[in-house]
């Protein structure tokens, strides 16, 4: 079975990580098909709505590491990019339903969704940091802008969880349900949206991006700039090394 999922009924387009048992880490060539099924559904007319989800325990554990260290996302063509781009450009509304750890990625790319809805055991983390990385997807702009620098500080540079309820107090996410609910709760919004005219849809998320977007697309440039000698440095692979051998890395002399 594919590790993405992809259905169009009623005018909802949902995407499912569907690789439980890696924790819905996502490869390459995983980041390749969600572009394309972002850049799909943008074009594609019986779409009306995007709806982003994974499993009631797991939505991604953020990159799959053996593939990311066999396949390092070295330029901005990178699939990983390529799909930042697509789902931040995407004119429709993007929705997510989010339950369990949504790690790096899985957090942040939540920042480009219009909806957000979790279960109440979502822990979200963007341990960049500790992974001897910066942050990606435009979040060392968009943290900051919606929790305040504080916050925002403490998010990217502990890297450490923050669970549903902090989320929603500081409007990462919309609302808080049952992990058993969260895709059905999800899709009954997508529901609602659907039925409402795209015209204005496209017309008022494209307002309230106006402001941001092309900010956005500066600094997931400058980011990914950073990210890909990051990658290469000698911090990123003592985390990746202590991560492999099960131990704790030492960035003592980094």
């Amino acid at each position: 079975m594919s590790d993405i999922l992809i259905e169009n009924s009623e005018g909802v387009t949902t995407i499912t990580l569907n690789r439980l048992a890696r924790k819905n880490a996502i490869t390459a060539s995983m980041y390749a098909d969600l572009a394309q099924a972002v850049i799909a559904a943008g074009g594609d007319t019986a779409c009306r709505v995007l709806l982003f989800q994974g499993h009631e325990t797991i939505f991604s554990a953020g990159n799959d590491i053996e593939d990311f260290l066999n396949n390092p996302p070295a330029t901005e063509e990178a699939s990983v990019f390529a799909f930042l781009r697509a789902i931040s450009t995407c004119e429709k509304p993007v929705m997510a339903a989010v339950c369990g750890p949504a790690v790096g990625i899985g957090a942040t790319l939540l920042l480009h969704c219009d909806l957000v809805y979790a279960g109440d055991n979502a822990a979200f983390s963007m341990p960049f940091v500790n992974l001897g990385l910066v942050p990606e997807a435009a979040s060392s702009l968009l943290v900051p802008q919606l929790m305040g620098y504080h916050r925002a500080a403490e998010v990217l540079l502990m890297g450490e969880p923050f669970m549903a309820e902090a989320a929603l107090e500081v409007g990462f996410v919309n609302r808080v349900v049952a992990p058993t609910e969260t895709n059905a709760y999800a899709r009954t919004q997508a529901l609602k949206l659907a039925k409402k005219p795209l015209t204005s849809l496209i017309a008022t998320k494209r307002l309230l991006k106006a402001p941001t977007q092309a900010q956005v697309q500066q600094v997931m440039v400058a980011e990914s700039k950073l990210f890909g000698p990051m990658l290469q440095g000698p911090a990123a692979r003592e985390a990746f090394g202590a991560f492999v051998e099960k131990r704790r890395p030492d960035f003592s002399n980094l």
